[in-house]
C-alpha cells in the first residue's frame, strides 16, 4: 500500500471552529497529494457545548428478506454474476477516463459522444439501476419491494451492497473511514485501479492513547485477500490526547475495479506504565469505481 502524507490533529474542545478538508467527491482533477488540497468537503466543529455534530455513516448493509415480499429466483451461477459486474465496472472507469482525456485535449465532440454512452451506460448498468430502485422504494415507503431489489442487487453484486465509508468505536476510540476512486492515477485498460481513503481516528475516551500498528486484510473483486501489518501510520506513531483526533489520508492499488478492506489499530494507553495494549476496529468499506450515493462523511 501506498501512504499519502497528509494528516490533521484536530481538537475538539477548541473553543473556535476547526476545519479539515475530505474528499467530497471523486470529481474530475481530483489529486491525492500533501501539497494541494484533496476534494472540497469540510467538517467543522464549533465551540461551546453543543458544537456541530460529526457526519453519520453507515458501514455495510446485511441481506435478508428484510420485510418480506417477494423474494427474486437466485442465480444458479453466482461467480459468472460476479464476474459480469468486474467487466462491467471495468468499462465503466474506461468510458470516464477516455472522456477525460478528451475533454483535455480539446476534442469536445468525442467528448460529449462519450458523455452521451456513460449516461446510457448510468441508466441501463444493474448495480446502478438497483440502487435508484431501492432509494425510490424507500422514499415511497415500499419496502417490501425495496428488500426485493436489494436481495437481486446482492445476487448480481455482492461488494455493492458495502458503503465506500464505515464508523467503528472500540473502547471510546472513533474511526471513521471514507474511500474514493482516483480516475487519474488508475489505467482501467491495464487492470490498475487506484483508491485513496481518508481516516479519521477520534478519542472519545478519558485516557490519552498511542497508535502503535496498523493491519489491512485487503479483498479484490475476484476474492483474492491480502493482509496487510505495519508500524503506525504514514510514518508515524501518534498520541491521541482525550477529546481531540488524528486524521491522514492513505492509498490502495487493486488490480480489479471493486474490492474491500477493513483491519485494526494496535493502540495502548501512556498513562500508565504497564498497560496492556488492545485492538481498535476499522469497520468494513468498499473500494469502487462505480462509488455510493453518499459524498462525503
Amino acid at each position: 500500500m501506498h501512504s499519502l502524507s497528509l494528516k490533521v490533529f484536530t481538537d475538539l474542545n477548541s473553543a473556535g471552529t476547526r476545519r479539515s478538508c475530505f474528499p467530497a467527491q471523486v470529481g474530475r482533477g481530483l489529486v491525492v497529494d500533501q501539497r494541494r488540497r484533496v476534494g472540497s468537503g469540510c467538517w467543522d466543529r464549533g465551540g461551546g457545548a453543543a458544537g456541530r455534530k460529526c457526519w453519520v455513516v453507515s458501514c455495510a448493509v446485511d441481506g435478508g428478506n428484510g420485510g418480506g415480499g417477494e423474494r427474486p429466483s437466485l442465480d444458479p451461477n453466482p461467480t459468472q454474476n460476479q464476474s459480469s459486474f468486474l467487466s462491467r465496472s471495468q468499462t465503466y472507469a474506461m468510458l470516464k477516463q477516455q472522456m477525460e482525456v478528451a475533454a483535455k485535449s480539446e476534442d469536445y465532440k468525442e467528448a460529449a459522444r462519450i458523455r452521451d454512452s456513460l449516461k446510457i451506460f448510468e441508466e441501463e448498468e444493474p448495480v446502478l439501476r438497483f440502487r435508484r430502485l431501492i432509494k425510490e422504494a424507500v422514499a415511497d415507503e415500499r419496502f417490501e419491494d425495496a428488500a426485493r431489489y436489494r436481495d437481486e442487487l446482492k445476487e448480481i453484486a455482492p461488494h455493492s451492497l458495502l458503503k465506500c465509508s464505515s464508523d467503528a468505536t472500540t473502547l471510546g476510540i472513533r474511526v471513521q473511514v471514507r474511500s474514493v476512486y482516483i480516475e487519474g492515477r488508475s489505467l482501467p485498460s491495464r487492470g490498475q485501479y487506484f483508491f485513496a481513503y481518508r481516516i479519521r481516528i477520534t478519542n472519545n475516551s478519558d485516557r490519552p492513547v498511542q497508535l502503535l500498528r496498523r493491519h489491512w486484510i485487503i479483498t479484490d473483486g475476484n476474492g483474492k485477500t491480502e493482509n496487510v501489518w505495519g508500524i503506525g501510520v504514514i510514518g508515524e506513531q501518534p498520541v491521541i490526547l482525550p477529546r481531540t483526533g488524528f486524521e491522514y489520508s492513505s492509498a490502495c492499488p487493486l488490480s480489479t475495479p471493486s474490492g474491500r478492506m477493513e483491519g485494526d489499530f494496535e493502540m495502548k494507553h501512556i498513562d500508565r506504565v504497564g498497560s496492556p495494549s488492545f485492538n481498535v476496529a476499522i469497520a468494513p468499506f468498499s473500494l469502487s469505481t462505480l462509488g455510493d450515493d453518499a459524498d462525503t462523511f
